[in-house]
């Protein structure tokens, strides 16, 4: 209302300013944390950033004892950061369709549901609102009570992972219960464009969309694998808790019906690395989740098969790279290219950030699982990160859950673009 005059934004602008207003707008919203006085002010940014980057780990040390006050900001924070903070604002301010565009695309986001950006905020908003009143009426139909209903909603749809109890949804010890939630946090997962194609009466899109079989590639194959590996400690019951913790970890969403002290030994092993591979493959694109994407990983696949059918042909043969998202789309080497890109600064900021959590605790499967579980804005916790943790260890943490959410490339520019400015500042110094 006072700057009246519009001021178009460039991508890099936009993408440093949803880096800058990811970190401002976390450090609100760890105030109410703060001024509960059950945290200090750094617990209550990293809880804040785990909220609105729909991470899930929290610093509360009891969770049985937290506020209802407080359990609703820690499951509305998450409700926000599930649809995007920016993409929220662009539903509500008036722009040019450029700068929206970019804003849009800097929060990663790049996928349309409509020509106009803003036709596009809007209709998953929309759509957001209606699964979150379907969410609830599930969870009050599993026997959940209202509030607890509407808590769940909001971090199971927004595939955040915050509990109400220290025990998540094992609390309840209810079938009914984990169903509801593994339903709400498919949905969350899932792409939503696709979801707007399927509520056009197009639902057999579902089905053909690479983003579906590459999800139940790993929904299928890791529920196996880990049932298997889990049958001598439970027996008939390895299948419920193999498959809920699957669907957890692949929707990165982070709700648990085991404790953190039975992953950190009972799953150690083969479990506990496969819930680690389905965290870093992490969601849908264009869906509340995080990790590297069904997508990316279906047009990883993808490429790998046309590069090795390329030498198979002719010299002058061409191979057809196409896929089906939502509608057919040509693949081109620039897309492949971006995509290895990202995959590789993933990897590097992973394994960073691994080799700085082995100095304070010398567990790699439990180090391994929680810094993926962080990246990819899952949640599941072997209880390696709490309230005592070091400092350091956290400061990692609360940068992973930035990175992850904006998905890289905003933070990275950010970055440098403030070294370059320090860089310069030192050189003008050092020449007066």
């Amino acid at each position: 209302r006072i700057f009246k005059g519009e001021v178009e934004f460039s991508l890099k602008s936009a993408m440093v300013f949803s880096a800058i207003i990811w970190l401002v707008v976390c450090a609100l919203g760890a105030l109410p944390y703060y001024f509960s006085g059950q945290l200090n002010y750094l617990d209550a940014y990293f809880e804040a950033m785990s909220g609105f980057t729909t991470t899930g780990f929290s610093m509360f040390p009891n969770l049985d004892n937290v506020p209802y006050t407080i359990h609703f900001w820690r499951g509305f924070t998450q409700w926000i950061g599930g649809i995007g903070i920016i993409v929220l604002a662009l539903s509500f301010l008036s722009s040019s369709g450029s700068t929206i565009m970019r804003l849009y695309l800097a929060e990663g986001r790049d996928e349309r549901i409509l020509p106009s950006i803003k036709h596009t905020v809007k209709i998953i908003l929309y759509i957001y609102l209606i699964y979150t009143g379907i969410s609830i009426i599930l969870f009050l139909m599993a026997g959940m009570p209202l509030f607890d209903s509407i808590f769940y909603s909001f971090t199971a749809l927004s595939t955040g992972g915050f509990a109400i109890y220290n025990d998540s949804i094992g609390h309840y010890h209810s079938l009914w219960i984990e169903i509801a939630a593994m339903i709400v946090m498919f949905l969350g997962a899932t792409n939503f464009a696709l979801h707007y194609t399927i509520l056009r009466g197009r639902w057999r899109e579902y089905f053909k969309d690479i983003e579906t079989k590459v999800a139940y590639s790993f929904l299928i194959f890791g529920t196996v694998v880990v049932a298997i590996f889990l049958h001598p400690l439970y027996g008939s019951a390895s299948l419920r808790y193999s498959i809920f913790q699957v669907v957890s970890a692949l929707t990165t969403t982070g709700f648990q019906t085991v404790s953190g002290a039975q992953i950190l030994t009972q799953w150690m092993g083969l479990g506990i690395f496969m819930l680690t591979i389905l965290m870093i493959a992490g969601a849908g694109s264009c869906s509340t989740g995080g990790g590297m994407k069904w997508l990316r990983l279906g047009l990883m696949a993808k490429g790998i098969y046309w590069e090795i059918r390329s030498f198979l042909l002719p010299e002058r043969a061409r191979v057809p790279t196409m896929i089906h998202h939502v509608t057919d789309m040509v693949v081109d080497d620039k897309l492949l290219k971006l995509i290895g890109l990202f995959v590789f600064n993933y990897l590097l900021i992973y394994v960073v950030s691994v080799i700085v959590l082995l100095f304070y605790y010398p567990n790699n499967g439990g180090v391994l699982f929680e810094v993926a579980s962080a990246l990819s804005n899952v949640g599941l916790t072997s209880g390696l990160m709490t309230s005592t943790s070091p400092t350091v260890t956290k400061l990692v943490f609360i940068l992973d859950f930035w990175v992850g959410r904006l998905e890289i490339w905003p933070v990275l520019l950010s970055v440098t673009i403030a070294m370059n400015m320090l860089r310069r500042t030192l050189k003008r110094r050092s020449k007066t």
